[in-house]
């Protein structure tokens, strides 16, 4: 244990006014301290009394045996019964001290150190006599002076719309997802997802569960520490959204209320819910950074799967283990699927394990609620296509260019389809897709996967130096292998 603050000096109390010197200024300790006098008794004074002695103001004494300052050098009055005296009366701030009976002689440094010593436990003196006489006054009783501490609140009610309510309401329905691939425990891993309806199905990401998909395990534990098998119902890995189903769905599900992802504005608040390196139900708040941006994330396989989205980005804390859990907005509606997040570790957009640097990006929920029902009722997913083969090199600012050729010798412009019908040929850069400025070739995949099969759109493109403009009407492939 230290004790390298025992023995110090005790400090010098608080400005006070001051007080005048005296002819019997007592000595000093080796701390200069002034040594105690003692005390001056007059005659007839009950002796737990003791009166003011203006010639002693300079000797040191406890806080409950000294009057007040300035009081008159008479005797108090005699008590009034049985404990403590009468409140003295209040000092007359400002007021000339009485003139000492010897001439006042230089006073050393160790005497107003002292002095200033005395009027500060004075004036404490004062507080707690005046304290003491008030509470007798209030109880009419001399038997205790505690006073009992306020009564916390009954109910500490959290406000509606706040983090802590829109959490509470939400947590149960959130579940953490452990993956597990077939013949293998030590493959796979940890994600969240959220109840979709009351049949049990649940919304997560494709790269959450795609180890698992073929003959694989799958878990879905809820926050109050139940866990249920889980199987694969549907999953789309362009668009990294999976829905699953509870083999035993308990009965009384709730699920998540779905909000509008086209209202959301730059600013809005945001809540993740999510298991962050496997720690499950942790809540991070944030804002919406910005709307539509787009978005390839790997799944991590390094077989360059990619997933495209016109993504919500937001700075609430994302980490690994948060993947397909809901991005609530402040009312508790979900907004997105979080999904990916840009680390400064990975040098790119994808699930490695390098922490958040609050730079995340969540799947619209209008686009994935599409995707859901799609894989609900039919279990393949449906894309959008123009039928053109577009160069997917990241980091350019002209557009998306239609490549020379398709894959594997193929035309770039498929003919008879929707691009080809719409007069585009290879080599034609794309600069805007209705109302949106295309600078890349997963900018232009990203936008044409927020629209549906069978939507006309006007497309801007340059040819040769010259700008024009077309109308395509969407097609459509579907599942994952074309």
């Amino acid at each position: 244990m230290s004790t390298e603050n025992e023995g110090n000096a005790v400090p010098a109390a608080p400005s006070v006014p001051p007080v005048p010197p005296s002819s019997s200024a007592p000595a000093e300790d080796a701390h200069g301290t002034a040594a105690p006098e003692p005390p001056r008794t007059p005659p007839h004074t009950p002796p737990h009394t003791p009166p003011y002695d203006p010639a002693g103001a300079d000797a040191p004494t406890r806080a409950h045996d000294v009057p007040p300052p300035h009081a008159p050098h008479t005797p108090p009055a005699p008590p009034t019964g049985r404990g403590w005296p009468a409140p003295p009366p209040p000092p007359a701030w400002g007021a000339p001290l009485p003139p000492s009976s010897e001439p006042p002689r230089k006073r050393s440094g160790g005497g107003l150190v002292a002095a200033l010593l005395v009027a500060a436990l004075v004036a404490g003196g004062i507080g707690g006599g005046v304290g003491y006489w008030a509470a007798e006054q209030n109880d009419g009783s001399s038997s205790s002076t505690t006073v009992a501490a306020g009564e916390a609140p009954a109910d500490f009610a959290r406000e509606p719309g706040s983090v802590a309510a829109v959490a509470g309401k939400a947590l149960p329905s959130v579940v953490t997802i452990e993956a597990k691939a077939g013949g293998s425990a030590a493959e796979g891993g940890t994600g969240t997802g959220f109840v979709y309806d009351k049949e049990g199905h649940i919304l997560t990401n494709n790269h959450v569960v795609a180890s698992a998909a073929e003959g694989g395990t799958l878990s879905a534990t809820f926050s109050d520490g139940k866990t249920y098998d889980a199987e694969v119902v549907g999953r789309a890995q362009g668009y990294d959204v999976a829905v699953l189903k509870l083999k035993k769905a308990p009965s009384g599900l709730a699920p998540l209320p779905l909000g509008n992802s086209e209202r959301v504005a730059v600013g809005d608040s945001t809540i993740a819910i999510g298991a962050p390196f496997g720690l499950s139900n942790t809540v991070t708040t944030g804002i919406i950074s910005a709307k539509n941006r787009p978005v390839a994330s790997g799944d991590g396989s390094g077989a360059g799967r990619n997933s495209y989205m016109s993504a919500l980005q937001t700075d609430a804390s994302i980490n690994p283990g948060n993947s397909g859990g809901p991005l609530l907005d402040a009312r508790g509606a979900v907004i997105g699927i979080n999904s990916a997040i840009q680390s400064a570790g990975s040098g790119g957009l994808g699930q490695s394990q390098a922490g958040s640097i609050g730079l995340g990006f969540a799947i619209p929920i209008n686009q994935a609620k599409g995707v859901a029902d799609q894989l609900i009722r039919t279990g393949e997913p449906v894309y959008p296509v123009i039928g053109a083969t577009v160069n997917m090199a990241e980091g350019g600012t002209e557009g998306a260019r239609i490549a020379p050729e398709g894959e594997g010798g193929t035309p770039a412009v498929v003919p008879g389809g929707p691009a080809a019908k719409a007069g585009l040929k290879a080599s034609d850069v794309i600069v805007k897709f209705g109302d949106r400025t295309i600078d890349s070739g997963p900018t232009l995949i990203s936008e044409i996967w927020t629209h549906k099969p069978g939507d006309r759109v006007t497309l801007t493109y340059e040819r040769g130096g010259k700008s024009a403009t077309a109308e395509v009407t969407l097609g459509e492939r579907k599942g994952d292998s074309g």
